[in-house]
């Protein structure tokens, strides 16, 4: 199987357009670092006041899972992108089989086909 010209732009139509959302999300608490990908969340200033304190702390660690989530979202998209670029896009990292297209065109960061 070959993916065709007009499907291989279609999938990287949707993979930029979920990097773009992720980002977003992303920059909505947290600061991208120099490491393309990935993004720390930021513990915000420490107040006199204790039930104020605790808040934070409580938002601190509920954004570092779902930092973590989108972390890990984009970087799927991010290393499918780069597939694309190399040409290796849509072969299945366990087995080195090509992905179904339709497993591609739902999920197109798809790693792996799968499994029955």
């Amino acid at each position: 199987m070959h993916i065709n010209q007009k499907t291989l732009e279609e999938l990287k139509a949707k993979l930029l357009e979920e990097r773009k959302r992720l980002e977003e999300e992303l920059n909505r608490f947290a600061k991208p670092t120099e490491i393309e990908g990935d993004f720390k969340t930021e513990f915000k200033e420490i107040s006199d006041d204790m039930a104020d304190n605790a808040n934070e702390v409580e938002e601190y660690v509920g954004n570092l899972g779902v930092e973590k989530s989108l972390e890990t979202q984009l970087k799927d998209v991010i290393d499918a992108l780069k597939k694309m670029e190399d040409k290796t896009y849509g072969v299945d990292e366990n087995t080195g089989e090509e992905i179904s297209i339709d497993r591609l065109k739902v999920y197109p960061a798809a790693r792996t086909n799968v499994t029955k």
